[in-house]
């Protein structure tokens, strides 16, 4: 369910909060829920295919659906504005098939988009991908980090996913012409049995 929430981070000492999982770290915090084990890996250490996926400095909308072959949609599963930000958790969704691609954080600061782009934004349906390449905006992507993690339940019902395994994902900001930050992400990505030709 989606939530609205206008105050301030809170977080408990038991809550892992750690920098190259934000901005999903912070909602496990609000959650007041233990952040799944999450290690930092070197870029040459993740292994194929996700390397290719996630290892570059493009947006991952189009590089999961030149992958896959589709074009994408998103399903929001939380989200919540706090003065100009806007943060959601997501799982990126092939429009054909359904198929869960991509389970993901972000934090989008508003301010920094014209009119019609916040518009499409706050309606929940395409990815920032797609908007910042339709409304012609023009920005960066810069990984920060990349990481494996061990899946909890909301991560596994979010990707479909039965048995105990190890993702991958990274941690990116997405800049403007200006290098404000627009966006901080953290995309993971599902297990193999996702991938063409598995």
């Amino acid at each position: 369910m989606k939530s609205q929430d206008t105050s301030g981070p809170t977080t408990e000492p038991s809550v892992m909060v750690m920098p190259i999982a934000y901005p999903l770290d912070d909602f496990y915090a609000r959650a007041h829920i233990t952040l799944p084990p999450i290690k930092q890996v070197r870029p040459e250490d993740v292994p194929e295919p996700y390397r290719t996926l996630l290892v570059h400095h493009d947006d991952m909308t189009p590089t999961l659906e030149s992958f896959h072959g589709q074009t994408i949609h998103i399903r929001v599963l939380r989200s919540e504005t706090r003065e100009v930000y806007y943060f959601r958790e997501v799982v990126l969704l092939l429009d054909t098939t359904g198929e869960p691609v991509e389970f993901g954080a972000i934090k989008i600061n508003l301010s920094l988009f014209p009119t019609q782009a916040r518009k499409l934004i706050l309606e929940e349906h395409e990815p920032l991908g797609h908007i910042l390449k339709s409304r012609a905006i023009s920005h960066t992507s810069r990984p920060k980090a990349f990481f494996q993690i061990a899946p909890d339940p909301l991560i596994n019902e979010a990707l479909s996913i039965e048995a105990p395994m190890i993702l991958y994902g990274r941690r990116n900001t997405i800049s403007d012409s200006h290098q404000r930050p627009l966006a901080e992400i953290v995309e993971i990505i599902p297990p193999r049995r996702s991938w063409p030709g598995s």
